[in-house]
Order: structure tokens, then sequence, then C-alpha cells
């Protein structure tokens, strides 16, 4: 979705993932090009203590959302979910360069940094916004714990436990009783995830909408189900042991019977730039390796 965005940034900070290999290397090339690009630049506190990348003023998350106009994040999509949660409360724009192995959400090929950075620090980018899901856990009618989620939120059963039993309702409407190892409320981000490994279907970004996917349903006829976003949904615990739920796979919540998950859309939205020409279907193409046909 093109936008006319600001001419130029001025404070980017860099996000790195820890493990891999080469990355103190690759932040430092990163961060040496910016500076060339006239940009104050910080690195995130953790990233620089795991990696070892020095000689860069350091910042927490909630520093870099008070004072930097830009991060670049440079890993995987898992990389990415995290940070983008904290920035999602500042609108700080992200950009992703891709060292993991699908790469979603962090789109710029390691090889096309330099180039694409130069490109977006001048004002040459498109901009998307994409939608975040907030969840709470209620236990006795009151809040115990609240999150929030770029990619999904999923009850489900314990690695030993058998099938757990959940209510859903929507709005003020009764759904189903489900009878699964779990079930996942996804957004559209997260519809290229663990939802579409359960067999959900691919939401595009721009749809507002979530997915609701049973984890391997014992009723056949309990199918996906793309819903509006307008509406809560409720999930409640009616059987089942060591039932937990989590939020794009951290904050993990143990669950008893009669808990309730609800799961609304946050006001919050994540700020992605992309190169220009960008596609969200040239994305699906490469990482699904949709190679068929005429290209």
């Amino acid at each position: 979705m093109p936008s006319r965005p600001k001419s130029r940034f001025e404070h980017v900070a860099i996000v790195g993932k820890y493990q891999a290999r080469g990355m103190r290397e690759l932040l430092e090339d990163l961060a040496q090009f910016l500076l060339t690009l006239r940009l104050e630049v910080s690195v995130e506190r953790e990233t620089a203590f795991a990696t070892g990348v020095q000689g860069f003023e350091t910042l927490s998350t909630a520093e870099i959302g008070e004072r930097c106009d830009l991060a670049v994040v440079v890993g995987g999509d898992g990389t990415m979910l995290h940070i983008a949660r904290e920035m999602a409360r500042h609108d700080v724009p992200l950009v992703g360069i891709n060292q993991g192995r699908l790469g979603f959400i962090t789109d710029v090929p390691v090889a096309e940094m330099r180039a694409v950075l130069q490109a977006m620090v001048a004002g040459d980018y498109e901009e998307e916004r994409r939608s975040m899901l907030a969840a709470s856990v209620w236990r006795d009618e009151r809040c115990i714990h609240e999150a929030l989620s770029m990619n999904d939120v999923v009850v489900s059963r314990g690695a030993t436990a058998s099938m757990v039993e959940l209510r859903v309702d929507i709005g003020e409407d009764f759904v189903a009783n489900l009878r699964a190892d779990g079930l996942i409320v996804a957004s559209p981000t997260g519809s290229t995830a663990y939802a579409l490994s359960a067999g959900g279907p691919i939401l595009h970004p721009s749809i507002a909408g979530w997915v609701l996917v049973p984890i391997a349903s014992h009723t056949l006829s309990n199918r996906p189900i793309v819903l509006p976003d307008s509406g809560d949904v409720k999930i409640t615990i009616v059987a089942g042991k060591d039932v937990s739920a989590n939020f794009d796979m951290h904050n993990l919540a143990s669950l008893l019977h009669g808990d309730q998950v609800h799961v609304r859309r946050s006001a919050q939205t994540v700020r992605f730039l992309h190169p220009r020409g960008w596609s969200y279907y040239a994305t699906l193409r490469r990482k699904l390796r949709w190679y068929e046909g005429v290209s």
C-alpha cells in the first residue's frame, strides 16, 4: 500500500538475531553503512550484549520507541515479532532484513540491504500497517494476564495430556463446543504461521479479519473459519489437563477449567516499510515455492 512518507529519517535503531553466525560482522557493517547515510545509529541493548557489537549507543526497546524514528531488524520472523509488539506502542516503522529461513515479514534479502535502505532513507518506499491481537485471560471474573500478539493466540493441551474441550463464543453468539488438541486465533499476518500448518487459509494482510483454526479436531466437521475482527472471541476451558494459552509463542499461561481467553483487535498496529514495488503475492510465491506457471 503506497504512501507519502517523510523524506528522511534521523535516528535509526538496529535489532539483531542473537544466535546466528556472523551476526556481529553483519550488524557492524550495517551500522557503518547507515552512518554514511548521515543517520544517528543506535543498537538495541540486548543485541549489542549478545553479539559483542561495540562503538554505538545502546538503547532498551522502550528507549528505541521514544527516541528513534526507524528500526532495522536483522534476523527472521521470530526476531521481528518481539520488536514489532514493542514498537507498535510507539508507532515506530520497521524494516526487516531476512537472516532466517522463511521471512514472511522480514522480506529484504541481505544482498539487497544497502540498496533498499539507501532508497528508503531518501523516502522511496511503500508502507503498510498490520493489525494485532489483544488477548486477556480471565479467572473468576478477574483478569489475570494480558498480552499483545502479532501472529496468534493459541489455546492447547499439554505435551502429555489428552484433548481439550473448549467453548467458543463470538460476541454474544455461541459458536461451538470444540474437542481437539487446541484452537488457534490468528491475524492475517499469523495466517502464514502456525495456523497455516494446522490447515488454515491464508488471509491477505489488508483484510479486516482473523481465522479460527482447530488443531487436530476430533470432529471432522470442525473446520477453519474466517471471521470479521470487529467482534470479541471468547474461549472457555470446559475440560482437559495442562491446558495453556500462549501469545506469539510467548507469555505462556496455565489455565484451569472455567478460565476464559478473550481475544479482540488491538487498537495498536505495526508499521512495516517495504521496497518500492513490494508485492505480498510475490512474497508468497517465494516463501511457499509457488513457482509453477508463468512468472
